[in-house]
């Protein structure tokens, strides 16, 4: 079994749109794993890096998006659409979640939501099978 498939999530794993790393495609495959958005540059593809929501200048001082003045501002509501539209996934409602309930309820919640119901590994949101024992859940 992949170790990172175990169902851990750290706080540093929810990126600041509200994004939960540890579901992402980039930080389970096996070669040139990606930390995650809060992790090390030089271990991210140029796209990662390049993020205009993790690169924000409104964010410094802020962990999370929903704390801007701007939230929503244009990229976030771009990524929300790609998100929701074709993983349904509302980045919205993880901010919500945190903001009302802090981010170790989100990420119970997210353990719950996200855990393979064969193997209990947690899913990829980027998947539609589980990436450790196959099981199809889309």
């Amino acid at each position: 079994m992949n170790k990172r498939n175990v169902a851990t999530i750290p706080p540093s794993l929810i990126a600041p749109c509200g994004l939960n790393c540890r579901l992402c495609r980039a930080y389970n495959r096996e070669r040139n794993r990606c930390p995650g958005c809060r992790g090390d540059d030089s271990q991210k593809s140029p796209s990662c890096v390049n993020c205009k929501i993790k690169n924000c200048t409104e964010l410094e001082g802020k962990r999370f998006c929903h704390s801007c003045r701007k939230f929503p501002c244009d990229n976030f509501k771009l990524l929300e659409k790609r998100y929701s539209t074709k993983y349904g996934l509302s980045l919205v409602e993880n901010l919500n979640h945190i903001r009302e309930h802090g981010v170790r309820a989100f990420i119970r919640n997210e353990k719950m939501k996200w855990q393979c119901p064969k193997c209990s590994s947690l899913l990829c949101v980027h998947k539609t099978e589980c990436v450790v024992c196959k099981y199809q859940w889309k």
